[in-house]
């Protein structure tokens, strides 16, 4: 195995503890795909590092269970955007 590649894997891991980033962030923040970094933390981390993964698997898992959450809030303020928009083009005030 490339230890560079389990090396990144164990950087990553850290970055998403240190933070409580979801894979997004995170792979902004490296300047990496989703893929790559999903892919690095799913299938590298473990071999290198068990509990390291363990504590990134439990926040992957719940950054799961409330992306939906996230997701409405980002809805609700496009549209709270939008029409703040159409207002000022209108000369309404809100």
């Amino acid at each position: 195995m490339n230890m560079d590649l389990e090396e990144r894997s164990v950087r990553l891991g850290e970055y998403i503890v240190e933070h409580r980033s979801t894979v997004r962030e995170t792979a902004a923040a490296f300047g990496m795909s989703k893929s790559t970094v999903h892919k690095d933390l799913t299938t590298l981390l473990p071999k290198k590092n068990c509990g390291l993964y363990r504590e990134v698997r439990a926040i992957l898992d719940r950054n799961k269970e409330e992306r939906h959450l996230r997701g409405g809030e980002a809805t609700k303020h496009k549209y709270e955007r939008l029409r703040g928009v159409r207002s000022e083009e209108l000369g309404v005030r809100n």
